[in-house]
Order: C-alpha cells, then sequence, then structure tokens
C-alpha cells in the first residue's frame, strides 16, 4: 500500500499540471485504445515520464481502455511491475496531478452508461478539440 501511494504522489512531486497545446510548450496526446492490461500501463508510464521531462499531456482512451474510465469497472485492475501499480490507479494519480483525461465522444453513445457513470474527473471529448490539438505544431501523438 505504501508503494502504490508513493507512486500516486510522484505526480504532485513533479509538479504536474494542466496544459493544452496552445501554451507553446511539447504537448502530448496519448490516445489509449487497448484492452490489454500492460499496453495502459505503458502507455500510461510513457505519458507521465513524457511530463515528467517538461511537457504537458492529456489522455483520450476510446474503445476498450476507456472502460477505465467507468466508476464501476474491473478494466486495468491488474498490477503491472515494476510500477507496483494497476493502469487504474495509474490514471487516478494523473487525473489528481490535473492531467485532462476523456473518453472519445462515442463511447458512451453507444453503451448503456452515461456521464454520471464516469470517474471524478474524467470528461467526454469533443471532436473539434481534438481535432484541433492534433493539428497544433507544438503537439505529438501517441496512441495505443
Amino acid at each position: 500500500m505504501i508503494q502504490r501511494t508513493l507512486f500516486l504522489l510522484l505526480f504532485v512531486v513533479f509538479g504536474t499540471t494542466v496544459a493544452t497545446a496552445a501554451d507553446g510548450k511539447p504537448h502530448l496526446l496519448s490516445v489509449i485504445t487497448s484492452g490489454s492490461n500492460d499496453s495502459q500501463a505503458m502507455a500510461l508510464i510513457l505519458t507521465r515520464n513524457y511530463i515528467q521531462s517538461g511537457g504537458s499531456a492529456q489522455i483520450l482512451l476510446c474503445d476498450t481502455a476507456a472502460e477505465l474510465a467507468l466508476q464501476e469497472s474491473d478494466t486495468g485492475t491488474g498490477v503491472v511491475q515494476p510500477a507496483d501499480a494497476s493502469p487504474r490507479q495509474m490514471l487516478g494519480g494523473l487525473i489528481e496531478a490535473g492531467i485532462q483525461v476523456e473518453v472519445c465522444a462515442i463511447f458512451l453513445p453507444n453503451r448503456s452508461e452515461d456521464e454520471s457513470d464516469l470517474r471524478q474527473g474524467v470528461g467526454v471529448a469533443r471532436p473539434g478539440a481534438i481535432a484541433t490539438i492534433m493539428g497544433q505544431q507544438n503537439s505529438r501523438l501517441f496512441t495505443n
């Protein structure tokens, strides 16, 4: 438990803040679609490391990975080593650190859940806003 708490606190220690690609610093849009526990974990670890190296980031969850955003879901609960945390915990740490996390615009309309079923701090992406970020010169796109 202590290791997991320390892992989540790392996000705060490094001064992670919400930023957009418009502020001029390198910005990463991480689009995560995989339902694989290991793939989700690696994408979240890489996103965290990008932020720690001075960039800003946001996360777009689509397809099976969007289930990480649901309050009542078992997706991403397996602990991954050496992080000693699950993708669900890693995502929670990024949310707590102020990273913008959204599900894709088609995720909820095609399910029985609605916005009230999302974890606190998770929103629904607007395609126009995502397209704008993708088109900005200082943006990087990471898909997994």
